[in-house]
């Protein structure tokens, strides 16, 4: 068992102190640490004087004399206006408010020790003191001139903690409240029910007053009162989306909507207590956003819960999830709970209400531990009677004896320095501070309750007694109040400012590409079809032309021949393809319904609107060939296809390239790998076209228009599927079928680069199904690449369709190409 009782103060948790006792006595060996890491030798001293052999609140816990590690023998508090180890700072009765008996009147006490607490650490934090550290062989590391964050304030109640923080901040300090009390008892939360509130009836008009009025609006009084009917119009407009955000993204979406679109931090951080509030705002976000999520809360159950927690809130502190957080990371006096400060430590620690004792209230149910049971812990509720006037006697007493506990943790978090006050105020003799001095008898028992509170003389007379015992380590000191003083931090020394040279090279050739941009030169004009890039597109504009009449007769007319042409029908073809469901029950009704809504979107002049969906729908309906299986578009079921897969190609070497991609590669891959009677074979000659980019590296980007899955799900085979809307007839030719049979549409592929683009996204599609497609091979899963002329395709494969099957040593050839470069 390893434990230290003299530290036993969760007693309001139900930790057992007992339970323990009866363990230590039980115990056949006993190992007591007799060396103190933490403080200093002369503090040590002030205690063993303060506490003496004192029993803090049992027999078996009792203070034992210990000493300071040897590194630690020699004071670590250099230079400090008040040296000794533990100062005990007396209010006197005449300084302060008293009540009718002339006792000190406890409110004024507090405030008059607050704002002296605020003077004295603006005399310390203006001093030259120094916090010396030392290694563990006593060897000085460093010193550390002192700042606010060597400095901590310990406190027994939430409201007093507020109340050191805000003197501490008028006196220029800057100070953090950690973890006094639940978030959910502050304002803030109230703010949150508020809004809440509203967003459950967003057309409430008392709700959305109530709404405007906290630091979600930031409305003030006045504006409620003057705002006009359209003021309030957007207020409920503002609610009402505000509800949807909650109902579809949740408390966190919520929060971030509010905060980007009202200016929330701003406006709550321009206040006084910005940080805190903010902070708190935050956390009960988080807690509503967990809650909400994890139990699965509506608006309506949401604002029940936090409702609940509200009420709830001046009983669940000990929930760690709920204690308030740090407002701020910046060096700050930390003000805390002595709970919460248990198994932390500080260079100086302030004491300022030891003097008080803690709380018991009448008339409520007690617990004690029934000596005549094995000391179980019981719970008497019956609030009357002599049996309940017996336990009420323990309860107290146990709790007057976590009291002096409480004192114990409290006074041993310092290293260096603690100071103490003590005002007399009726209950101070019941105080731990007041029975340890005035209420302990010789064997070190320490009385339940003190009989009497000392006057100021009498209570100096004792201090000093305590101070005379520990020579030099406990100076007695009076509380006076002067002229409020304000601490001013020393500026910083101005740092040696110079401006800063770029020396390093920018490799000005890196670049993001595409196809549309490597063979951008080689257009006339640039159109646009495609999403690779915003400006560059991979269909050429034809002459601008009328539409023509198609012939009565001979070959077969195109339906789509009286369509637009340009970048815009392109675009808005491929728009309308992507979205369409193929397989429809009623093919024609889905394309018209698509073609309505991309035309919603952004109307473009594409003709007679019935002729383009009959067109496009004989495009779909056209087998694609036997490297498809004669499969159509209409057989695709949705889950066997992805429209506009993008993708993003490192080239020889991406981010951190050695190398460059070059033409020259790519026709050198085409010439070793293509058989003579490819019809992609002579294509590498037109590599080296002059107005094509020949050297790129970076990325290679692009959007696959259609990528479909066909054969079975154990060996299946994808195709690579690309739409273009070219007009290949001359300018005021009827078009017909016979302008995209397959010897144009060779041509067509030379001569605008598609084939450049078809060995691409090859690339493209197989580094995709290598990373997803288990045990792929080329051979096996890749089919190749189609491109879709949609004017040419009336229901024969062999006009419209260009299909082009790359042998796998190509293609894995090129994609070794342009992961790899040549070094340049």
């Amino acid at each position: 068992l390893i434990a230290d009782p003299k530290q036993a103060i969760y007693a309001f948790r139900g930790a057992d102190v007992y339970a323990y006792l009866d363990a230590a006595r039980a115990a056949v060996t006993r190992a007591t640490l007799t060396i103190n890491w933490r403080s200093d030798q002369g503090l040590i001293d002030a205690y063993d004087a303060l506490f003496a052999n004192s029993k803090l609140g049992d027999e078996g816990i009792v203070y034992r004399r210990v000493r300071a590690a040897d590194a630690n023998c020699a004071r670590r508090l250099h230079g400090a206006p008040y040296g000794a180890p533990l100062r005990i700072r007396v209010v006197e009765r005449g300084s302060i408010e008293q009540t009718a008996k002339g006792f000190a009147q406890v409110s004024s006490t507090r405030e008059h020790i607050a704002r002296d607490l605020a003077g004295d650490a603006v005399t310390l934090l203006s001093s030259d003191a120094e916090v010396e550290v030392r290694s563990e062989d006593g060897a000085t590391a460093r010193r550390e001139q002192i700042h606010p964050g060597h400095i901590a304030v310990l406190v027994r109640t939430n409201a007093t903690a507020a109340l050191i923080r805000e003197a501490l901040e008028d006196a220029g300090i800057p100070a953090v409240i950690n973890g006094a009390g639940s978030v959910f008892a502050t304002d803030t939360a109230r703010e949150w029910l508020r809004l809440l509130e509203a967003l459950e009836r967003p057309t409430s008009i008392t709700r959305a007053h109530s709404a405007a009025l906290t630091c979600f609006l930031g409305w003030s009084p006045e504006r409620v009162a003057l705002a006009d009917e359209s003021e309030w119009e957007q207020v409920h407009q503002r609610l009402h989306d505000w509800a949807k955000v909650l109902r579809v993204n949740g408390v966190a979406s919520l929060l971030q909507t509010i905060s980007r679109v009202e200016g929330l931090a701003q406006r709550v951080l321009a206040t006084g207590d910005g940080e805190r509030r903010l902070t708190d705002l935050r956390h009960i976000g988080q807690l509503l956003h967990a809650a909400a999520s994890t139990e699965q809360l509506g608006t309506t159950a949401l604002t029940g819960w936090l409702r609940r927690r509200i009420v709830e809130s001046g009983r669940d502190t000990a929930d760690e999830d709920r204690s308030r957080r740090l407002e701020s990371d910046a060096e700050a006096v930390q003000v805390l709970t002595v709970h919460r400060s248990k198994g932390l430590e500080f260079p100086i620690v302030y004491l300022p209400f030891l003097w008080e004792p803690g709380h018991i209230p009448d008339n409520e149910p007690v617990t004690f531990h029934d000596a005549e049971a094995n000391n179980e812990r019981v719970l008497d509720v019956a609030l009357e009677g002599p049996d309940f006037r017996n336990h009420r006697e323990q309860y107290v007493a146990e709790q007057r004896g976590e009291d002096l506990r409480l004192a114990y943790v409290a006074l041993t978090r310092a290293r260096h320095q603690a100071i103490v006050w003590w005002a007399g105020s009726w209950a101070s003799r019941h105080s731990p501070l007041g029975r340890l001095l005035f209420a302990r008898d010789a064997d070190g028992t320490v009385a339940t309750s003190g009989k009497f509170t000392p006057d100021d003389a009498a209570a100096v007379r004792r201090f000093e007694e305590v101070a005379a015992e520990a020579d030099g380590c406990v100076s007695v000191e009076r509380s006076m109040l002067g002229i409020p003083a304000r601490w001013s931090p020393a500026l910083p020394l101005p740092a040696d400012l110079a401006a800063a040279a770029f020396e390093r090279a920018l490799d000005q050739r890196w670049r993001r590409t595409s196809y549309s941009d490597i063979t951008a030169g080689s257009y006339d004009a640039v159109v646009a079809s495609e999403a690779e890039e915003p400006v560059v597109n991979d269909e050429p504009v034809a002459a601008v032309v009328s539409p023509v009449t198609v012939a009565d007769g001979g070959a077969v007319a195109c339906p789509l021949a009286n369509m637009g042409v340009g970048a815009e029908v392109g675009t808005l073809v491929h728009r309308v393809l992507a979205a369409s469901e193929f397989d429809a029950a009623d093919l024609g009704s889905e394309l018209e319904r698509e073609l309505a809504a991309a035309q919603g979107r952004r109307a473009v002049d594409v003709g007679d609107l019935e002729a383009v969906v009959g067109g496009l729908r004989a495009a779909v309906e056209t087998p694609l060939g036997p490297l498809l299986d004669n499969l159509r578009l209409c057989d695709v079921r949705r889950a066997d296809r992805l429209d506009e897969l993008e993708f993003e190609l490192p080239l020889a070497g991406g981010d951190q390239p050695d190398g460059w991609l070059t033409l020259s590669m790519i026709a050198r891959v085409l010439r070793d790998h293509l058989p003579a009677d490819d019809p992609l074979a002579g294509y590498a000659e037109r590599l080296t076209d002059p107005m094509l980019r020949q050297n790129v590296r970076g990325y290679l980007t692009g959007s696959l228009d259609l990528v479909v899955r066909i054969g079975s799900a154990d060996a299946p085979r994808f195709a690579v599927l690309d739409y273009k809307s070219n007009w290949l007839g001359a300018p005021g030719e009827d078009l017909t079928v016979q302008h995209y049979r397959p010897e144009a549409l060779a041509v067509e592929m030379y001569r605008h680069h598609y084939a450049l683009q078809a060995l691409l996204y090859t690339v493209a599609l197989h580094r995709y199904l290598r990373w997803r497609v288990p045990g792929y091979s080329v051979e096996r899963n890749l089919v190749g690449v189609l491109y879709l002329f949609l004017r040419g395709m009336v229901g024969d494969p062999s006009f419209g369709v260009f299909a082009w099957k790359p042998p796998a040593a190509l293609v894995q050839a090129l994609s070794d190409a342009l992961d790899q470069g040549i070094a340049r």
